[in-house]
């Protein structure tokens, strides 16, 4: 998953903000070899501010003006880290983050927007939403105006009449005239309304105020905001159930604290975008101060920034001659009435009409299509002569990582059957089982080992799905994790980023094994051309271990973990995935099972679900019990996007080694029945147990957080799936 140049300097982008969104394109077009970039931001997509207004007025759904930025960085080569920065160390370069070990930098940009909570306003932080961060805010508006089915009346209340107040009081009205509700919508400011803004356009926006029946309270103060009201500095309260904050922007705390120079709490930035008081930082967007030429927060600037940005973080890290930022004086404003028209404002000249909508709605949905429809990731290009079936191999698709990397099941099986059986007579398993069963006097020690190639550039987060991967066999065997070894192929790199890289996975896999009883005791590292990572584990276990061959008919299959993991990480690395479906499968992969594995410890057989897929293991289980099996494809749970990617045709690379299993099946088509075949890591555990234990199961599963489900039965009869 890594250039075979090595990788000598990291650039770490602080916020998916416009100017950020737009060079991370550009970066995906023209990568700069020997550089990794990190893009931090705590949510998977970033909203357009543009068209946010049309998603509360109704016009949009939410998705068009969603800019996924898992995909955006896939597409770049860049790691995506779902996490919130907290700070920064300009002094030690380190990026520290919420929940997680900082991480360094060699150049850093921020671009990280700002945001409207009033603190000085009492029961603001209680009652009112803030319009930004704009996803919790659209999250809080289409939740309240789903509430509002069968319900005459509202009221809202919008603080602040500026552009942004007046347009989304417009949009609110719209919305709730659309539900059938009868509106009663006001915006309050304590100064005079619509400041700034010229005169003809401020006529033409107080008169869609009045043509919309929205009340303006201008020069009136907001002192506290009640959990049904609002209370102004003349004493007055006014009906609200729900209050809009859209005044008094301001930047994140912590911006303010990293002993760079500010300006009002916003980063001082030079003609380059560089800070002046720490020239590795960038700053651009709502966060950014242009100490050369002062100019406001506008939208307009950010996407104006973007290729100069591009330019100079290149530079940056290439030593290469930078680009001298210009922003303009004038820019086009447009406002959204909310009722399909708009106004537009630019050098004083004000237009109104349908027309100015469309002109709107064109220029935004130009900007998301710059996102929506990425250029297709280039192919690698083979020689002009290759020998023959080189193709075959390779396929049409890029090879995926994890288990959807592994060997499949027929070729594994004839390497394997090359094993002698053991000489040993404490050793009581055969070669190709998932562990070995050791004895140990009157104990039993299990071992296993398993390594994965890289799948996800989120370092940390991928050493948890690993070890948690290999810890799946001891606890599928009902054993106690023991000791761990690891075993790590770094890429090239510069040596601070080895030890970085290293320490990562190095600690995620410690916490992991710790809050499981067991300690991690050493290993072995190596460079090679990408990331793989590997570990031996060892397992206690006072009875004989859970094995395959224990099922017995009537027993009831549960399964701890959906299905689909194989499908989704594979239209993630051809840039079909949604993002947020990509980070919410990676973080149910990484979730330990130990606990799982007590729940189920009276289990008749158990093995955990990886590389064969849920139809391959269920077979072996089958196989070695010598019973059959049904399974209820609907019952089975599965990773978001899996089953609507799967009907796309989009398939892991072991998929068709794993339909080989189908010849001992009985099934329908459909995408669901094609999961079954889909390879997982870090998979689910199933079980085989009393249909008398179920239910009480099945609750201590759900109450610890597990997607359990029943899926199926053992059957009596050959070995045989039936899926019904």
């Amino acid at each position: 998953m890594q250039s075979q140049l090595p990788l000598t300097r990291d650039l770490v982008l602080i916020g998916g903000g416009h100017t950020h969104a737009l060079a991370l394109r550009m970066w995906g077009m023209n990568r700069l070899a020997g550089c990794r970039v990190t893009l931090v931001n705590p949510d998977p997509v970033s909203l357009y501010s543009g068209m946010v207004p049309g998603v509360v007025a109704g016009t949009y759904a939410r998705e068009a003006c969603e800019i996924d930025l898992v995909r955006l960085s896939r597409f770049a080569g860049a790691r995506f880290l779902p996490v919130r920065a907290t700070g920064l160390d300009t002094r030690e370069k380190l990026v520290h983050l919420e929940g997680r070990a900082s991480i360094r930098y060699d150049v850093a940009s921020l671009d990280l927007g700002i945001h409207t909570a009033m603190s000085e306003i009492a029961g603001f932080a209680s009652d009112a939403e803030p319009v930004k961060p704009l996803d919790r805010f659209l999250d809080r508006w289409e939740s309240w105006c789903r509430a509002r089915t069968g319900i005459a009346t509202a009221d809202v209340c919008v603080i602040g009449a500026g552009l942004a107040g007046v347009e989304l009081a417009l949009a609110a009205g719209n919305r709730l005239r659309g539900l059938g509700v009868l509106a009663r919508v006001r915006v309050l400011d304590a100064g005079a309304a619509l400041s700034g803004v010229a005169g003809n356009t401020r006529s033409l926006l107080f008169e869609a105020l009045r043509k919309a029946d929205i009340t303006l309270h201008e020069h009136t103060g907001v002192e506290e905001v009640l959990s049904d009201g609002v209370r102004t500095t003349d004493g007055r309260t006014y009906p609200s159930d729900f209050t809009i904050g859209a005044a008094g922007a301001r930047p994140h705390a912590w911006v303010g604290q990293t002993g760079m120079e500010t300006f009002d709490g916003h980063i001082v930035v030079d003609r380059f975008l560089r800070s002046v008081s720490s020239p590795d930082v960038f700053a651009s967007g709502d966060c950014a101060h242009f100490g050369f030429n002062p100019r406001p927060k506008a939208g307009v600037y950010a996407v104006r920034a973007a290729p100069v940005l591009y330019r100079n973080l290149r530079g940056a890290l290439s030593g290469r001659q930078m680009r001298k930022f210009r922003p303009q004086g004038e820019y086009l404003k447009l406002v959204s009435l909310g009722d399909g028209q708009a106004v537009a404002d630019r050098s004083g000249l004000s237009f109104k009409g349908e027309w100015v909508w469309h002109w709107k709605d064109h220029i935004d949905r130009k900007f998301m299509r710059r996102f929506q429809e990425l250029p297709p990731m280039p192919q690698t290009k083979l020689p002009r002569e290759v020998a023959q079936g080189v193709g075959d191999v390779l396929g049409d698709a890029p090879l995926c990582g994890g288990c959807g990397a592994k060997v499949a099941g027929a070729e594994l099986k004839a390497g394997l059957d090359r094993i002698p059986p053991p000489q040993r007579k404490d050793v009581l398993t055969l070669p190709g089982d998932d562990a070995a069963i050791l004895a140990m006097g009157g104990d039993w020690q299990v071992i296993t080992t398993d390594h994965l190639r890289a799948f996800s550039n989120d370092t940390a987060q991928f050493a948890r799905i690993a070890i948690v991967h290999a810890l799946g066999d001891i606890w599928a065997m009902g054993a106690r994790p023991q000791v761990a070894l690891a075993s790590v192929t770094l890429p090239r790199m510069r040596g601070a980023m080895q030890s970085e890289v290293l320490g990562e996975i190095l600690d995620a896999a410690t916490k992991v094994l710790r809050a499981e009883g067991a300690d991690l005791v050493g290993g072995h590292t190596s460079v090679g051309a990408e990331m793989t990572l590997g570990f031996t584990l060892t397992g206690l276990s006072g009875p004989y271990p859970i094995t395959l061959e224990g099922a017995k008919p009537d027993d009831v299959l549960l399964l701890t973990k959906p299905i689909g993991s194989g499908t989704v990480l594979a239209a993630e690395m051809q840039g079909l995935a949604r993002g947020a479906d990509v980070i919410a499968t990676l973080d149910e992969m990484a979730r330990p099972q130990g606990r799982a594995a007590q729940r189920l410890r009276t289990a008749h057989a158990m093995t955990d679900v990886t590389g064969f897929g849920l139809a391959g293991h269920l077979m072996e289980m089958c196989l070695a019990s010598g019973c059959a099996a049904t399974l209820r494809p609907e019952d089975i749970p599965l990773y978001p996007g899996a089953e609507a990617l799967a009907s796309r045709g989009i398939r892991s690379t072991l998929y068709p080694g794993n339909r080989a299993t189908a010849a001992a099946m009985t099934l329908a088509s459909g995408p669901r029945t094609d999961l079954l075949f889909d390879p997982q890591t870090a998979g689910g555990l199933l079980a085989a147990v009393d249909p008398k234990e179920v239910d009480a199961m099945l609750d201590g599963l759900r109450s610890d957080g597990f997607r359990a489900a029943r899926i199926g039965t053992i059957e009596a009869g050959a070995p045989h799936i039936s899926v019904l």
